[in-house]
This record gives structure tokens, C-alpha cells and sequence, in this order.
């Protein structure tokens, strides 16, 4: 069968529709309901009454009751109000009642000198004309409209001490909203709104416009993203995935947006869930001095449903602790990755040894101190496995010198290999048991460095001197040089378990390619190395004076063989 054309196909259905629509309207529509005959009129006597008797005249059907009126109600100018707790300090607008400033008391930002944390962008809130916790509506003119009016405001003062209630209200006569929003001593708050449109209540959501988070980190828009939580299950949307504002299909447990240490989550009410919308604007900025473009992630929150909404807003740092208090818990924020099997017990680890050491690098170097001893059966057994390797190496070097004539992908390359197996097994040796320690330290690299980039307690947690911060990299490059220097020494130490020149060259610039690598890593991961390579170095020394006398007899004074 010949498949139709597009044009055809949209024909087809255009003809089926109509069919579809003549059918309906014959078998289905309803009937218009017969009109009644008027009874003849009936003349009044000349009382006005009745005449006895007579039937009394039908009632006038009642006419469906009018719509209230709404009073307009708006401020006659613009101001600000001011609440704060131990925790925040929030200015709010009646200029749409919205957020222009979230202050973060306990955190500051990268700025030099420093300030206090602010999780509003007013420069990306400006130019893309949206602030936090404006409304968000289907139609776009009504949404302008009540986000640029001037609010009523209780109560008037312009300071408030939490615990506060803050109360917004304005009409046009025609289109009503209220706002409010109340205050505790934590990181949450309380808001509950309603949007009137003629007396009818309109589906509406509260937004988080302009940015969010820190501005003075590192590429800051592409640490900014929207999550929402559905069943469970947690979804991030970096700004490369959102586009125009659509809404997301299903009710949602929380949605929000965050950056790498900082959330603002909208919690759906006890009973029921959530709606939410995402999409991304642009704004101008500066780039190497040069003019350019920056993502901006906005959403928003709401009912599914017409009618008022009561919502709970977290606004603060993704702290495990504070983020397990809620309901429902929001700890899925600190997301420790596909290795949180060993990143969240390192950080229970490192947090406990910070009750007693006051200081986050201090609680590093022991956590790795604790480490290599527990690894340090682990590395007897790979440094006997190596000694072993060591004995054999002139075997294993006479058989590849008889087969280094052939290719290697001839045949009788098999048999070499077969032969050097049967060495290993001879003598009990695990060609991979050198390796042993790596292997296992490899994880912990990762785990570590993810722990250090999601947990908001090592964010500006100082060490030593100049390394101020341990989860970024150290700005003199002193612990990255150090790092690499002692794990040269260490490999130096460590019996060379191949005879290949090549190889022992690869083996010996491995720590060079390592301290390039890490020059930009975490101070606290390269810190944790720096230790570790120390810690290595001291237990190498103690087995190279404990080794058995074949051994040492086998061995120089610098510990290479004879």
C-alpha cells in the first residue's frame, strides 16, 4: 500500500473531524426545550387585588445575584520593610510584594573585602524584571500588572524582629491579590496567597526570578539549577536544559532552584502537592571585559487548582541537619554521587572528629591518618608481593629478551606471556598486588572531592596561613608543589617492580602528572594526599628496616636492587 502524504494525511483527518462533529450534533447535541404557551392576562381589579378566586399570578424567576464589587486598594507610594532573625534578613518590597534582598547572617561571599551572603541578584532581578516571590499566572498582562503594583502594607513599620507576620494587599476593582507571609526563628517561612479576578479565584504560582546564589564563585550561572521532587525521586534541570516557561506534567512534593551550597525550596502544603514551571532568561554582563550574555533560571510554584495557596519556603544553606528537619526532608540536595557508599561516611567522620578538633584541616589530616593505618595490612601484603616481583624480575626480563624479536600481535607473544604467568604462579605473585593500595586510595580521591564540593560546613573553612578555604583550590599553589614533591619521594622508596626502562621512566614522572592534575583540585583533597603521601613514606621506611635479610641483602643503600 502506498503510504499517504502529509498533506493527505491532514486532509483525512480534517474530513473525519468534520464527520465526527455533523454526527455528534444530529444523535447527541440536546434539544432546545419546547416554550410554554402564555396564559391569557389576567386583568386586576381596581384594588389591585386578585379577584376571588382567581389563581394567584406566577412568581418572576429570581435574577442570579451580581457580583460583589472589590474595592480598589493600593499604596500611595513605594516602600520597603525589613524582617530579620539570628538566621536572615529579608527586605521585602511592596512594589509588587516581592524579595529585593535575602541575607544569609552566618555566610559571607568571595567578594574582597567580604559580605554577607545575598541570595537576590538585583542586577539580573532588574533587567530581566522579575524579583523572588512574584506571582506567576497564565496570562501574561494580568501577571505584569500585579507584579508591578504598589501593595498595601501590615503592619507599616519598617523593621520587624521574627517572629513576624507581613500582610500584602491591592486591587484595581477588577483583579485582587493578597500576600502573607510569616516569619519564625528558622529558615522557614510561611506564606499563603490569593488572586481574585471579578470575584473568582485564579490559579497561580510564587516565583523565584533574577538568580539565585552566590555571584562572586566561579562561573556562577552554571552552578545554578531547578529541582523538583516527584515520588521520591529527585530531578536537577541546569540551565543548558530549560527553555521558555513550561509546566511540568504532575503534582511535585518541593521544587526549587540552588547552587552549589544554597537552596530555595517551595514545600507543598501538608495535603497535596505542587505544580511547577521552569524556564530560562538572559541578561547582559561582562565577561573579560567584554560584553556577553548570562543564562538566568528562573521557576515557580503552585496549585494545581484554582483558588487560595499555602506553601512553606526553605531559603537557606543545603546543611544535612537543617535540610532533615523538614517535611518533607530535603536532604537530597547534598547529593554526594554514584560513591556516597564512601562520601557521606567520610563526612559523618570528618564532622565528628571536628567536635574535638575545632578546625576542618586538622580533622583532615587524622581522618587520613585513621585511613592508612587501617589500610596499612593492605599495603604489607602489596609491599611483599612487590619484594617477590622483585626476585623474579631477572627471570621475567630473560624471557621477554627471547621474545622481543616478534610482534605484538604475533602468536608467540601468547607463549611469553604464558611463561611469565607461570613465573608468577610459581612464586605466588599477584602482578596486580603492587597495586593494591592505589586501587583502594582511588575511591577515597573521589569520594573525598566530591564531599569537599557539596557540604556547606568545609565552604570557606580555613586551615593554615594561607590556605583560607578548603573546598577550593589553594591560591598559591603551595600544597599542590608539596603534594607532588612527597609523592616522588614516596615512589622513590618504593621497590620498583618492573625492569623496563620505559616503564620505570613512567613510573617515576607519575607524580609530576599528578601534582599538574591537582593544581586545581580542592585545598582539603590535596591536603588529605599531601598527608597520606607523609604517612606512606613513614611506613615504607619502617618496612624497608624491617625487611628480611635476603631482601635487604638484594637491595643498595638507596633501596633499588643490585
Amino acid at each position: 500500500m502506498t503510504e499517504l502524504s502529509a498533506e493527505r494525511r491532514a486532509l483525512l483527518a480534517a474530513l473525519l473531524t468534520l464527520v465526527v462533529v455533523i454526527v455528534w450534533q444530529t444523535l447527541f447535541l440536546p434539544k432546545e426545550p419546547a416554550k410554554p404557551k402564555q396564559a391569557p392576562p389576567v386583568p386586576p381589579a381596581a384594588s389591585g387585588a386578585p379577584p376571588s378566586g382567581a389563581p394567584a399570578p406566577p412568581a418572576a424567576p429570581a435574577a442570579a445575584p451580581a457580583p460583589k464589587p472589590i474595592a480598589a486598594k493600593a499604596a500611595a507610594e513605594e516602600k520597603t520593610i525589613a524582617v530579620e532573625n539570628g538566621l536572615y534578613r529579608v527586605e521585602l518590597s511592596n512594589r509588587g510584594a516581592v524579595v529585593r534582598s535575602w541575607q544569609l547572617k552566618k555566610y559571607s561571599d568571595y567578594h574582597k573585602p567580604p559580605r554577607t551572603l545575598d541570595l537576590v541578584h538585583p542586577e539580573g532581578a532588574q533587567q530581566t524584571g522579575g524579583w523572588p516571590f512574584s506571582l506567576a499566572l497564565d496570562d501574561a498582562q494580568l501577571e505584569s500588572q500585579a507584579n508591578a503594583a504598589l501593595y498595601e502594607v501590615t503592619p507599616s513599620g519598617a523593621s520587624l524582629e521574627a517572629p513576624a507576620e507581613v500582610r500584602f494587599e491591592w486591587s484595581d476593582g477588577h483583579l485582587a491579590v493578597s500576600k502573607r507571609l510569616k516569619f519564625d526563628r528558622s529558615y522557614l517561612v510561611e506564606m499563603e496567597t490569593s488572586v481574585l479576578l471579578d470575584g473568582k479565584p485564579l490559579a497561580h504560582g510564587i516565583a523565584w526570578r533574577g538568580g539565585f546564589g552566590d555571584t562572586t564563585v566561579d562561573y556562577p550561572a552554571e552552578k545554578v539549577q531547578v529541582f523538583y521532587s516527584a515520588a521520591s525521586k529527585l530531578e536537577s534541570l541546569p540551565h543548558k536544559k530549560l527553555g521558555q516557561r513550561q509546566r511540568h506534567a504532575g503534582a511535585v512534593d518541593y521544587a526549587g532552584i540552588e547552587d552549589q551550597y544554597f537552596a530555595a525550596a517551595f514545600l507543598a502544603p501538608r495535603a497535596g502537592g505542587l505544580e511547577v514551571w521552569h524556564w530560562k532568561l538572559e541578561r547582559d554582563t561582562q565577561v573579560e571585559g567584554k560584553p556577553a550574555k548570562e543564562p538566568v533560571a528562573e521557576m515557580a510554584a503552585g496549585s494545581p487548582t484554582a483558588g487560595p495557596l499555602a506553601l512553606r519556603v526553605f531559603v537557606g544553606p543545603k546543611d544535612l541537619d537543617e535540610l532533615k528537619k523538614l517535611t518533607p526532608p530535603l536532604n537530597d540536595l547534598v547529593q554526594f554521587g554514584w560513591l556516597e557508599v564512601i562520601s557521606a561516611p567520610l563526612f559523618y567522620l570528618l564532622r565528628w572528629l571536628h567536635r574535638y578538633l575545632p578546625n576542618y584541616g586538622w580533622a583532615i589530616i587524622v581522618m587520613t591518618v585513621l585511613i592508612n593505618m587501617v589500610l596499612f595490612p593492605l599495603k604489607v601484603k602489596s609491599w611483599r608481593s612487590m619484594q617477590k616481583m622483585q626476585k623474579v624480575a631477572p627471570e621475567i626480563k630473560a624471557i621477554q629478551e627471547r621474545y622481543k624479536k616478534y610482534a605484538l600481535r604475533d602468536p608467540r607473544k601468547q607463549e611469553m606471556n604464558k611463561e611469565v604467568m607461570a613465573v608468577y604462579s610459581r612464586e605466588g605473585v599477584s602482578p596486580m598486588g603492587g597495586c593494591l593500595p592505589m586501587m583502594l586510595q582511588m575511591p577515597i580521591w573521589f569520594a573525598l572531592y566530591r564531599m569537599l564540593n557539596v557540604t556547606i560546613e568545609l565552604r570557606q573553612a580555613p586551615w593554615l596561613g594561607w590556605v583560607r578555604d578548603l573546598s577550593t583550590y589553594d591560591p598559591y599553589y603551595i600544597l599542590p608543589v608539596l603534594m607532588t614533591v612527597t609523592m616522588y619521594l614516596m615512589q622513590k622508596s618504593t621497590p620498583m617492580t618492573t625492569t623496563d626502562p620505559t616503564q620505570q621512566k613512567m613510573m617515576t614522572l607519575m607524580p609530576l602528572f599528578f601534582g599538574v592534575l591537582f593544581f586545581r583540585m580542592s585545598s582539603g583533597l590535596v591536603l588529605y594526599i599531601f598527608t597520606s603521601n607523609l604517612v606512606g613514606m613513614a611506613q615504607q621506611w619502617y618496612l624497608n628496616r624491617n625487611a628480611p635479610a635476603d631482601v635487604k641483602a638484594g637491595r643498595g643503600k638507596n633501596g633499588k636492587k643490585k
